[in-house]
């Protein structure tokens, strides 16, 4: 055997011994393209044509950008990701599914950027925007949610947060329009189940027209250690059931919403409403009014005042005001 063969064998052979490399390793960042295809790697050369397709190829913690307007579709989500699509127009149109579900113990995820709409005028329209069953965090910025008008229990509402176990809740600039039905459904749900918790901030959040409800916080069979909600600078306006409620059963966990520097206002039920024992609501700086009824509470609802809302006009021109009264008033700090 001669020299170079003796070298050819040996390299062979160390190149045998080295472990398989994955035919695709998933990529840290991917890219999504109205004129892609799925079948591409997700490079910014070669993008992917949905957001699933784009998923398989993105590693955990990693993100999925759009590279130019398009309807990219629906996506279950069970691993840490960002999804943005910031700078240009990034849509998922749903008109039989969820928009995005969320579903996986421990991820964080991040929708950003992003177009969420239920496809009316069809017969059949989107159940429900963004469906949060499981994991550490969701964090939805930048975001128009619309048109999730299907029917049927826990269907209908532009985002429903449902966990199961722990999780903390981030949204800004977010508009959840014409979302709901008749019999339920609305803007924003927030109910974790049996043992489920959250924690929840939302900022410069605008909940319009919704046919429902406009927000509920609902600990109904949860013994869990609590749901804890705080709101600024947002709106809820024009929603047929009315524009908040707070729902806190006698034995279930405590339900907490902290509402400042808001407004709710031409609602065609009670612009806040707190219901139950267990629940806190407390509410400054925010104007209340044009509502069927101004603020009500019962059951052993806690509804306090800063001191410094403007709760009048409550409804406008159909008669005798009725505002409401707070249950008590709490103390301003620095």
């Amino acid at each position: 055997m001669t020299a170079i063969r003796k070298i050819m064998v040996a390299a062979l052979a160390t190149a045998a011994a080295l472990p398989a490399t994955p035919a695709m390793a998933q990529a840290t960042r991917t890219w999504v393209s109205g004129v892609g295809d799925d079948a591409n790697p997700c490079s910014r050369t070669a993008p992917c044509k949905t957001f699933a397709g784009a998923i398989s190829k993105t590693a955990s913690g990693g993100e999925i950008n759009c590279l130019d307007p398009g309807g990219y579709g629906t996506l279950v989500i069970i691993k840490s990701i960002t999804i943005d699509c910031t700078g240009t127009f990034g849509s998922t149109l749903s008109s039989s599914s969820n928009g995005f579900t969320i579903n996986a113990a421990g991820i964080n995820v991040v929708l950003r950027g992003l177009s969420i709409n239920g496809a009316p005028p069809t017969a059949i329209t989107g159940l429900n925007g963004i469906r949060f069953l499981q994991g550490a965090s969701l964090t939805v910025e930048d975001v128009t949610i619309q048109n999730f008008n299907s029917t049927g229990a826990g269907n209908g509402w532009g985002m429903t947060i449902i966990p199961t176990t722990a999780a903390e809740l981030y949204v800004q600039n977010v508009t959840i329009v014409q979302n709901g039905h008749a019999t339920g459904g609305g803007g924003i749900n927030i109910a974790p189940p049996t043992t489920g918790s959250l924690r929840g901030r939302l900022r410069d959040v605008r909940v319009i027209n919704n046919q429902s409800i406009g927000m509920r916080i609902d600990t109904t069979g949860n013994t869990g250690p609590g749901t804890a909600v705080t709101v600024r600078n947002s709106e809820f306006v024009g929603s047929n059931g009315g524009g908040i409620l707070v729902n806190t059963p006698a034995g279930t966990a405590s339900g907490n919403l902290m509402l400042v520097n808001s407004e709710v206002a031409n609602n065609g039920g009670t612009g806040i409403s707190a219901v139950g024992p267990t629940g806190f609501t407390r509410v400054g700086g925010t104007t209340i009014t044009g509502n069927l009824v101004g603020i009500a509470f019962s059951g052993g609802a806690t509804l306090l005042s800063f001191g410094d809302n403007m709760l009048a006009g409550n409804p406008i021109g159909f008669g005798a005001p009725n505002n409401g009264t707070f249950s008590g008033a709490d103390i301003l700090k620095d």
